[in-house]
């Protein structure tokens, strides 16, 4: 196995920054559309709502998971530099492999979390067809 160096996992800090910027952008937009459901199921108690608030509940504890894994990824990487740092490079070796195994367990959420969201889409488009016929 060749020895890691500290460019090595510094070069996930770019993607996972990017990703956890992806990752806020997806929860501040469920916030909002919390919120508008929130006024819109006071308005009117709308049996509709309810099954879409579960659904925002869902993906929003995956948007968690999937922000915890990223941040935890994150942590990893730099606990992992500083093992190389102090020249401790097999155990640097196997930190950085268990960050990159919580980036794919972030990414794989991730990728569940989208499923559930097209469905959703997916429920309302049908809505529309139907209105529409």
């Amino acid at each position: 196995m060749e020895q890691l160096n500290l460019t090595t996992p510094s070069l996930l800090f770019s993607a996972i920054s990017l990703l956890m910027l992806a990752y806020t952008n997806r929860f501040l937009s469920y916030a909002q559309l919390v919120r508008n459901l929130k006024e819109t199921f006071l308005e009117d108690k709308d049996s509709v709502v309810l099954p879409q608030i579960a659904n925002l509940r869902k993906r929003l504890k995956l948007i968690r998971n999937m922000q915890i894994y990223g941040i935890l990824s994150l942590l990893f990487c730099v606990v992992s530099m500083f093992f190389i740092y102090i020249k401790m490079y097999v155990f640097a070796a196997y930190i950085f492999g268990f960050a990159l195994i919580l980036l794919i367990i972030s990414l794989a959420i991730c990728v569940r979390e989208i499923q559930i969201s097209i469905h959703a889409l997916d429920v309302h488009l049908k809505d529309m067809e139907k209105e529409e016929k």
